[in-house]
């Protein structure tokens, strides 16, 4: 069974035209183990196979990850491993760089370095604001998110140490 833990309201609409629970969990205001021990009361009630980072935003705990080894897919908007962690359009903006891309990856408790599920590029030019940058990177992050749980799903995706290998 799937469902959707959103710490913002904005896919609840999408989520309801679609048969899928959505429950609306905020990070504001609580402790994080607070804040986590919540979501795995929900996750427990779903017994998901997989959890999908997207638009989280937030750094889990090491115990939490350890429950949940490679189970914990995470779309970073960088073509890893440059610009780990927050802002990575502000700083390939700042960088002066000519191409950004994105990176699904398993989660694990170094920050954005876990193996590599799928990643994608795009160039830019001194012309690209960082809001621009944002703008072309949205099309790359929701691509590569994709592909990498088409990969996952379909079980071609080995993982070995901090690598993977894909079988396409």
């Amino acid at each position: 069974m799937q469902c959707v833990i959103g710490n913002h309201g904005e896919l609840e609409d999408i989520c309801k035209r679609f048969g899928i629970p959505f429950y609306l969990l905020s990070y504001e205001n609580i402790s994080k183990e607070s804040f986590e021990s919540n979501l795995n009361r929900l996750i427990q009630k779903y017994n998901t196979d997989y959890l999908v980072l997207a638009k989280f935003m937030r750094i889990l705990s090491p115990s939490f990850v350890e429950r949940y080894p490679m189970r914990l897919i995470n779309i970073h908007h960088s073509f890893l491993p440059a610009f780990i962690g927050a802002n990575p359009y502000r700083k390939a903006y700042e960088r002066g760089v000519k191409l950004i891309g994105a990176t699904a990856h398993f989660v694990t408790n170094q920050l954005d370095e876990g193996p590599i599920i799928a990643q994608q590029i795009i160039p830019v030019n001194h012309s690209f604001t960082t809001s621009d940058m944002m703008r072309a990177g949205k099309e790359i992050e929701t691509s590569v998110l994709a592909k990498a749980l088409q990969l996952v799903f379909e079980d071609r995706v080995l993982v070995y140490g901090n690598r993977t290998v894909i079988f396409e």
